[in-house]
């Protein structure tokens, strides 16, 4: 029969084993999917241009994608597209703070 000592080793064992998997795949997930996405891309084709609050729940935001700008209206139940397919100025990028914010870096 199998005495207690051996069953707790083996439940430490199995929660140990089971914490590295998960560790491992946060830091796989995490770190190793955003420099594959920059190094297949070379720059960032995704921009917050401006964001504006309507009121305490709901915002508009511009997002621009490569050439195109997409105008979104974000909410806490939905999330609308008010117009896509904007073409964007040529030479007209989002300023550096608000791609800064975009990307999380601050």
């Amino acid at each position: 029969m199998i005495d207690l000592w051996t069953l707790l080793r083996f439940a430490g064992a199995l929660v140990f084993v089971l914490a590295l998997i998960g560790g491992v795949a946060w830091v796989a997930r995490r770190y190793l999917a955003i420099a594959h996405t920059r190094a297949l891309t070379g720059k960032r084709r995704l921009a917050v241009v401006e964001s504006i609050y309507l009121d305490g729940k709901s915002r508009l935001v511009l997002i621009r994608r490569d050439d195109r700008e997409h105008l979104l209206m974000l909410g806490p139940t939905s999330s609308v597209v008010v117009e896509g397919g904007i073409t964007a100025k040529p030479g007209e990028m989002p300023p550096a703070s608000l791609q800064a914010i975009a990307s999380g870096e601050r």
